[in-house]
């Protein structure tokens, strides 16, 4: 039996040929139904209505239904002259309607009343989907016009969420009121309950609670808001919406409100049977438009205080070279929360913006609107050139012309655009604050005398990675609180500051001072990512600090971003082995990141499931050998690109490559000649096959200089131990590279751009960069084994530190404290107690500090934004030069006392006292002495207990 022998260029063209019969055939039964249409509206002699064949109901129709206002359903609106109503995501629809005066029930449309959309599927139920409820509220026609035609431009339900608004209430701070650490049910609420217990919107329903989203689900997000009287309830929703905070639909008349990406963020793309529309047969149309009119490459990102931070894209579109651009971020004090805004801004001008439309059919359609999918869904459809990719819809729009057929289309983001659209909801939570998680408590640290400040309620803190100039990934936090307008009694203060503290969430963490600001909102980074904090905020009023607020606990993610795809390897056989170059790119021709890691080269036999593996990497452009693969067997390579954070890209292009044998394979090892040699595998720089002439074969000295190519002898030609120094030339040219260790694991590798080592789970640890000279170590520099030595940097992915050791043990060290004041440290060794004394420097505050255990115990913090020098602990009298001194002592009975200093200062010391009996009365005191050495006193009157406290502070001037 010969085996059947299929061409795929002729299965191509019968299909084609098919698809044509198919597309005539329908012409000729629209033609038809076109005609009896024509035919029955000829009878009629008047307007249009949808007609439905018998025997044959409709795929997809849409109809029209008057409701009351507030109320019931009122009639069918059959006779419209056609109709249009567009669905987006987390915004108001909208329909225009023609209808004209004398249709049947033209008289409730054209009084107030709502519209309701509806959709029935082959003939069945019909219903009314989200989003589909529509405001008869405005309306235009043409007196001149006999047919009597009628427009009616119709908002969606939501529309009329904008005739309430917030009132005032007896607790304005700064003329707002505020929701401090509360869910976005609970402000949504607020409005709709205030409003309907002053009569606006009765006919408002919500499903949703200040506890559970209108899914049943808890609310993911935490708000701390200030919103001025008179906002409105539309302006409050579509702005959550636009920050990512909710998703939000009508359905009827109900609002439901939904945590981000969730219910409206369903995936119907993957899996078995996605939801795909495709051309042909659920899509009819395709038109894309690009432009590049706001790319850029660059950004200069202005701050506060003189702060300007320059952020470069180097995967950005530059076909005319470098563009800028300017961006003014007031309220930004720091060069990370600047890198992070600015990486944001040109992620989102970066590449050419492409709006994907895809025109609905629906005869055919295997999937069908509202009924499949839904604004907010991922669905695969065709993206930007046609290929077949996840896309999220974003609106869909129907229409009914006066012939009654259904059309329609959808708009698509592809993923960049919904990226895009993430890292503005970022730009904004930066800027205007106020989105992030609760606080979990914390023990409070009043601060003593005058009036202190109440502790600020509400503090929410949002955090972001970032990647750094180095291609570090780093956290950054964007903090936020209700304001402070009272004291701890309720009057009414004036804040002048906010202090913000920090400190890695931890048993015995450190509180460090991370932020003075005016204002409720604060910025800070770099911080550790992957790493806990705990924050704090207090207020200052005239240098007095109040109590602080409760903690607030967030975890500082990790940048979760892969590279781009890399681009389609190239892939050739050559000698019997296979070759796979990379040209450095990604797979639009963007230039790879800063923080990309490698490419990792994956390999499959196409006939065995789950065989892929990874046989190497790259991270440059280069060229990597897969050898010991058996002749005539396909091996399918693709390539996927890995950052260091760990973040792995898709696939690349996939490529099938089977290896050729140079010889017949019973030969290999043997004597051969030329007619052995397959035609056309020796070329003039292939000479042999590798590993086919082994020094057994070849005459003693029959090979000499001459008989070479240039390069053609590496490393698996020689045997081990053959090459020796002096058989070695003074020049050795690297082609490729030379590994020693696995090529994916523990390893040094020496290639064309340097020397590089890697650790087992093929992480960068030590580059040697051979055009700028640079040496980057990912690990620990030490002087020494033990001893007295110098380590530098003894905790990787810590704080940068510098350690200058005494012994095996005991250290000095200097650091630089990215996780707490953005400063730097000189810390002493610690002594058997566990004391030690440290140093603190940074742009706002310098210290000096005495440390027991895990407690400041002692100290003096100059802080520069208020000017105000701090002192912690107690102050002595025990030496000659000091200032200042304090001490206490118990008399017995009498009249006049004296008390000494202990210690004779070089000049008088001016003494103020406290005198009264123990547990009894106070009694003023009159000093008549005063010296270098101590003081006397009388007192006002004899006291008849035995025993009193004295307590005196003195200065010097």
């Amino acid at each position: 039996m010969q085996d059947l022998v299929v061409e795929p260029s002729r299965v191509i063209a019968v299909l084609r040929r098919r698809v044509e019969e198919l597309l005539y055939e329908n012409a000729v039964l629209s033609a038809a139904v076109d005609q009896q249409r024509d035919e029955i509206n000829e009878l009629r002699g008047g307007p249009t209505v949808q007609v439905i064949i018998p025997g044959k109901p409709t795929r997809f129709a849409l109809r029209l239904v008057a409701y009351a206002p507030n109320g019931g359903r009122l009639a069918v609106l059959p006779q419209h002259s056609g109709f249009e109503m567009a669905a987006p995501l987390n915004d108001v629809p909208g329909l225009t309607v023609t209808y004209p005066a004398g249709g049947l029930y033209s008289e409730l449309i054209a009084g107030y009343c709502e519209v309701a959309v509806e959709y029935a599927v082959d003939g069945g139920g019909w219903a009314e989907p989200p989003n589909a409820r529509f405001l008869r509220i405005k309306r235009g026609g043409e007196s001149t016009d006999r047919a009597g035609v009628r427009s009616y431009d119709c908002p969606g339900w939501s529309w009329m969420l904008r005739k309430v608004v917030l009132y005032p209430n007896s607790s304005l701070v700064d003329g707002k009121r505020q929701f401090s650490a509360v869910s976005p049910g609970a402000i949504l609420a607020t409005f709709i309950q205030e409003g309907q217990a002053r009569g606006a919107l009765p006919g408002l329903l919500f499903d949703f609670s200040t506890t559970h989203d209108s899914a049943g689900d808890p609310w993911s997000k935490t708000l701390t808001l200030a919103i001025e009287p008179g906002k409105d309830l539309l302006t409050v929703l579509i702005n959550l919406g636009e920050q990512g905070v909710i998703d939000w639909r009508m359905q009827g008349r109900t609002l439901q409100v939904f945590n981000p990406d969730m219910v409206l963020g369903a995936d119907r793309a993957p899996g078995p049977s996605p939801v795909d529309l495709r051309l042909g047969r659920d899509i009819t149309e395709a038109p894309d438009m690009g432009t590049l009119e706001d790319a850029a490459s660059a950004i200069l990102i202005g701050g506060e205080a003189g702060l300007s931070v320059e952020v470069i894209n180097p995967s950005a579109v530059t076909p005319w070279g470098r563009w800028e651009t300017y961006q003014s971020q007031g309220g930004v004090t720091d060069s990370g929360t600047a890198t992070l805004l600015g990486q944001n801004a040109l992620e989102r001008v970066g590449r050419e913006r492409v709006q994907v439309t895809r025109g609905l059919m629906f005869d055919a359609a295997r999937w069908l609107p509202f009924k499949h999918y839904q604004p907010g869904d991922y669905l695969l459809a065709p993206g930007d050139g046609g290929e077949m990719q996840p896309l999220r819809l974003r609106q869909i729009t129907l229409s009914v012309d006066k012939d009654g057929q259904v059309g329609g289309n959808v708009v698509l983001n592809d993923r960049f655009l919904e990226r895009e659209i993430r890292l503005a909801r970022q730009a904004a939570g930066i800027l205007d604050g106020g989105v992030g998680s609760g606080g979990t408590g914390g023990t409070p640290a009043p601060e003593p005398g005058g009036r202190a400040p109440a502790k600020p309620q509400g503090l929410i803190v949002n955090a972001s990675a970032y990647i750094d100039a180095s291609g570090t990934a780093q956290g950054q936090i964007t903090a936020t609180w209700t304001p402070v307008a009272a004291d701890k009694s309720g009057v009414a203060i004036e804040v002048d500051a906010y202090e913000l503290y920090a400190r890695e969430n931890h048993a015995g963490g450190i509180w460090h001072q991370i932020d003075v600001v005016g204002e409720t909102t604060a910025t800070y980074s770099p911080l550790r990512v992957g790493v806990e904090y705990a924050f704090k905020v207090r207020a200052v009023a005239d240098a007095v600090r109040g109590e602080f607020s409760e903690q607030t606990i967030v975890l500082v993610p990790d940048d979760t971003m892969p590279p781009p795809v890399p681009s389609t390897p190239i892939v050739t056989t050559r000698l019997g082995m296979i070759h796979v170059s990379w040209d450095g790119l990604g797979s639009a021709g963007e230039v790879m990141p800063l923080d990309f890691d490698r490419v990792k080269v994956w390999m499959a036999d196409p006939l065995v499931p789950g065989s892929a593996r990874v046989v190497d990497s790259m991270r440059v452009t280069e060229t990597v050998v897969v050898p010991d693969q058996p002749y005539n067997a396909d091996r399918e390579f693709w390539l996927t690109a890995v950052d260091r954070s760990g973040n792995e890209s898709g696939q690349s292009g996939h490529v099938t490559v089977v290896t050729q044998p140079l010889v017949d394979t019973d030969l290999i090892g043997k004597i051969i000649d030329g007619a052995h040699i397959v035609d056309g595998t020796v070329n003039a720089s292939d000479a042999v096959i590798a590993n086919t002439i082994t020094g057994a074969l070849i005459k003693a000295l029959a090979i000499d200089t001459g008989h070479l190519r240039a390069n053609a002898v590496t490393v698996d030609k020689l045997a081990a131990g053959s090459v020796t120094a002096g058989k070695l030339e003074a020049l050795l040219i690297l082609a490729t590279r030379i590994v020693a260790g696995s090529p994916t694991a523990a390893r040094v590798e020496l290639n064309s751009t340097g020397l590089k080592a890697f650790n087992a789970g093929g992480q960068e640890t030590l580059t040697v960069n051979a055009s700028t000279g640079n040496v980057d170590i990912m690990g620990r520099f030490t002087s020494g084994a033990s001893g007295k030595r110098l380590v530098i940097n003894p905790n990787f992915g810590a704080d940068p530190e510098i350690r200058l050791y005494e012994d095996d043990t005991n250290y000095h060290a200097i650091t630089a404290s990215s996780s707490s004041e953005s400063g730097m440290r000189i810390i002493s060794m610690r002594d058997g107690d566990g004391r030690y004394g440290y140093l603190t420097l940074s742009p706002t505050s310098a210290g000096v500090w005495g440390v027991s255990g895990s407690t400041i115990v002692c100290g003096v913090q100059a802080q520069a934004p208020s000017g105000v020098v701090r002192l912690y602990g107690k102050l002595g009298s025990g030496h000659a030069n000091s200032t200042f001194a304090r001490g206490s002592v118990t008399v017995g009975a009498g009249g006049g006392f004296s008390v000494g200093y202990g210690v004779t200062f070089e000049s008088d010391m001016t003494p103020v006292l406290d005198f009264f009996d123990i547990g009894s009365t106070v009694y003023a005191h009159v000093l008549n002495a005063k010296g270098p050495s101590g003081f006397g006193w009388l007192q006002s009157a004899n006291s008849g207990a035995s025993l009193h406290d004295c307590h005196f502070f003195a200065w010097r001037h």
